[in-house]
């Protein structure tokens, strides 16, 4: 049966304070790398929860999907700390669960454009090409889906998003290329684009 979380996709994620997630009180390595957790969790949770939300197209997925990947962070935060990049560690483990996920999932979901019933300000067609954008996204594989998110939502190079899927960097080209083709080919999202001025075209050079 379709999956009710449905009817939150066409609107972009407002992170809520009150529903990050709390860590427990005391970490192995101490006070000093409970509050340092604790630091990195309020600072990166709405970035995680954006990266999240553009992999899953659901505000409740998203949620499950970046406390999920704080949870396996938390639990190896010794290894994590000492990373060069503590953000990308932390976000190539929410990719590659969400990819996980993705595999096992058996329940079809639907997308819809319906509107929150609590009053906000019109910005219905904002919220429409939002819900066309996440359908667009949707019916890409998942590692297709993550490679096109990581290089242009967020900003990554095609040897970081390499990186963070464990991959080699003609593999994510090859990726990105055949998701863009498809994202090409469909008409709604064509038409959504159609109606907004064209960006400048960027290669990995000026990246």
């Amino acid at each position: 049966m379709p999956s009710d979380t449905g009817r939150d996709r066409g609107r972009a994620p407002d992170p809520q304070p009150d529903r990050t997630p709390r860590p427990p009180r005391t970490l192995p390595g101490g006070a000093g790398a409970d509050e340092e957790f604790r630091a990195f969790m309020s600072n990166r949770w709405p970035s995680l929860l954006r990266t999240a939300y553009l992999l899953t197209g659901s505000h409740h997925d998203a949620e499950d999907v970046a406390q999920g990947a704080l949870a396996t962070a938390y639990a190896k935060w010794g290894r994590v700390r000492r990373s060069d990049d503590v953000a990308a560690y932390v976000r190539q483990i929410m990719v590659h669960q969400h990819i996980d996920r993705f595999r096992r999932r058996t329940v079809r979901e639907w997308l819809t454009d319906r509107l929150s019933h609590s009053p906000v300000a019109d910005e219905t067609a904002r919220v429409v090409e939002h819900g066309v954008l996440l359908a667009a996204l949707a019916g890409l594989p998942a590692r297709q889906r993550a490679a096109v998110v990581l290089c242009y939502f967020e900003d990554m190079t095609h040897a970081q998003v390499a990186a963070v899927l464990g991959t080699r960097v003609g593999t994510v080209r090859g990726q990105i290329s055949r998701a863009l083709a498809r994202l090409r080919e469909n008409g709604a999202l064509a038409d959504a684009v159609g109606r907004q001025p064209h960006p400048e075209p960027r290669t990995e050079t000026t990246r």
